[in-house]
């Protein structure tokens, strides 16, 4: 198709410093505390807000690198991999004036990583578990002084980097502390801060007047002010792209499939689409321990009758994605290529292989179950309901259950009791790397030490020693090409157990307004660069591209 294209190259680079720049939402965050986040565009996105310690840079041309953010220097790991060592630059200050300190991102961890032991009582933290899996316990971060910090870990990690680049090392002074009211006004060290958020509703930043361009690698921060507009439908997401009335859809997983259908079809409009891959994979998790898909023939015997083609359907068809197989996308290393159920030429299911497994199962008339979707991302309930005709075909009885997006892992299937109480067998759901890593995109699906009481990711509640293992092999080895060998190896594995099915390699077609500048894919969160998008006081000039094949 012709369009731009962002992975290799920056659309309507600008350096004019000012203006607002409009980001609008279908739903609202799903929190802005950095230890409570787990969707990639709150991570994107807060960056603009707070510094990890290490940061992601891209270069324009497809790739990013992780660079120092908060520290002056990637970590200095001892030979074993085992201590990791940062310090942090000069100058920082939080948008009160107060000097950023080593203390505040112990702190910042230890609440993410160990909240009973900072609050007294049990806290439930909706991000990712890594640095509780592999710190020694709170003991494991020291700070022998004001600017160095020191993590001492169980077993050796050797892309550390990557952890220390996760939003948990956001620092956060513990003074300013008021979880829960901390999900809605984080204090800042990045070069906004929150001046308004009324939840569901919008959120506006303003410039931390403490914040110094000279420390920062990662971020430009040319616009004066950042809006959202929070709890707008699909189509009028659109809409008011299209329209000029916003510049950026925040969520970045492209735009609906009536609208691609317009898009596609005026060349003019087609001058603001991109359609990159964007790294992310949708599949739908299998929950193991709910009533008849306890049993591994039930779980196979749903990947056999899965009718991807309407799935992908569902989502616009070619230009959307194409059908997945493996877990790991092709932009992971690690990925190789096969296919473990498959699903007939057409991608339609094979319904003689599902019989098969369920006779296996003895249920050769079938189950009930319930899927799980996200009513407010029409594409994705529209593939659930795909997911449940192609399944009745065999007498799987899948009804489809409506959440939306902010409280879907903090409140509904990211809480296993909330999952067996509701026995809702199938989880619709989207995943992309952590980090840009195969650890980075399969430990927390797939890790059974990574299942935790709320905001749970692994939500087939996979629990394998074999994979565990070879997990735990992974993160130790150095040498790159053992490393993909063992991913390639978990890929294989967990699909072996049936609980994950993925059924489509996303590729958005997404429209940026005509005032968006410096637009540039990162394949670090798969989507636009927040950190480097501004505004330009005039559209980019008409030109074709590729797209990003």
């Amino acid at each position: 198709m012709a369009s731009h294209t962002t992975s290799h190259g920056i659309v309507n680079p600008s350096d004019r410093r000012g203006g607002t720049l409009r980001y609008v939402r279908t739903d609202d965050f799903d929190s802005l505390d950095p230890a409570d986040t787990y969707y990639a565009y709150t991570w994107n996105f807060i960056r603009l807000i707070g510094r990890p310690l290490v940061g992601y840079a891209t270069d324009g041309k497809g790739g990013s690198s992780l660079v120092p953010d908060l520290a002056e220097q990637l970590g200095r790991a001892s030979d074993d991999s085992r201590t990791w060592t940062y310090r942090l630059r000069e100058g920082i200050r939080f948008e009160d004036g107060t000097p950023v300190t080593s203390r505040d991102v112990k702190y910042a961890v230890l609440r993410a990583a160990y909240p009973e032991e900072v609050y007294g009582d049990p806290v439930t933290r909706g991000g990712p578990a890594y640095l509780r899996q592999y710190l020694t316990g709170p003991e494991g971060v020291e700070t022998p002084d004001d600017r160095t910090v020191v993590f001492h870990l169980r077993e050796p990690f050797a892309a550390f980097d990557y952890l220390a680049a996760l939003p948990t090392t956001i620092p956060v002074p513990r003074e300013h502390d008021d979880l829960p009211g901390y999900r809605r006004h984080p204090v800042s060290s990045g070069p906004y801060r929150i001046d308004s958020y009324t939840p569901g509703t919008e959120l506006v930043l303003g410039r931390n007047p403490h914040w110094a361009c000279a420390t920062d690698p990662v971020r430009t921060a040319l616009p004066d002010r950042i809006t959202v507009r929070l709890g707008v439908s699909g189509q009028e997401v659109d809409r008011m792209l299209v329209e000029g009335e916003a510049d950026i859809d925040l969520a970045g997983v492209g735009v609906q499939p009536g609208t691609q259908a317009r898009l596609l079809a005026d060349q003019d409009l087609m001058r603001q689409v991109d359609n990159p891959r964007t790294g992310f994979v949708w599949l739908y998790c299998i929950n193991r321990n709910i009533g008849p898909l306890a049993n591994i023939h039930a779980r196979r015997a749903v990947q056999y009758a899965t009718d991807k083609a309407s799935m992908l359907a569902a989502y616009g068809g070619g230009p959307a994605g194409e059908i997945a197989t493996t877990l790991l996308p092709s932009s992971v290393v690690g990925h190789e290529p096969f296919d473990r159920y498959p699903v007939g030429p057409g991608g339609t299911g094979d319904l003689e292989a599902a019989e098969r497994e369920l006779a296996l199962a003895g249920r050769p008339d079938g189950f009930a179950t319930r899927i799980a979707a996200r009513e407010d991302r029409t594409k994705e309930w529209n593939a659930a309901l795909a997911l449940s005709d192609g399944l009745a075909r065999v007498g799987i009885r899948a009804e489809v259950v409506p959440f939306t997006s902010g409280d879907y892992f903090t409140k509904a299937v990211g809480v296993p009791e909330f999952v067996r109480k509701h026995e809702i067998g199938i989880v619709m759901f989207g995943w992309a790397a952590d980090f840009p890593d195969g650890y980075g995109f399969l430990q927390q699906i797939a890790d059974s030490r990574a299942i935790k009481e709320t905001g749970n990711q692994n939500l087939g509640e996979l629990a394998s020693a074999r994979i565990d293992a070879l997990l735990d092999a992974g993160a130790a080895t150095r040498d790159e090409q053992e490393r993909a060998r063992i991913w390639a190896a978990v890929d294989r594995a967990a699909m072996d157990e049936a609980v994950m099915c993925p059924y489509m390699y996303v590729k958005s077609v997404v429209f940026r307004g005509a005032r968006a500048a410096n637009v540039v894919m990162s394949p670090a969160y798969g989507m636009y660069d927040y950190a480097v998008l501004s505004v330009a006081d005039t559209a980019p000039p008409a030109a074709g591209g590729a797209d990003d094949n």
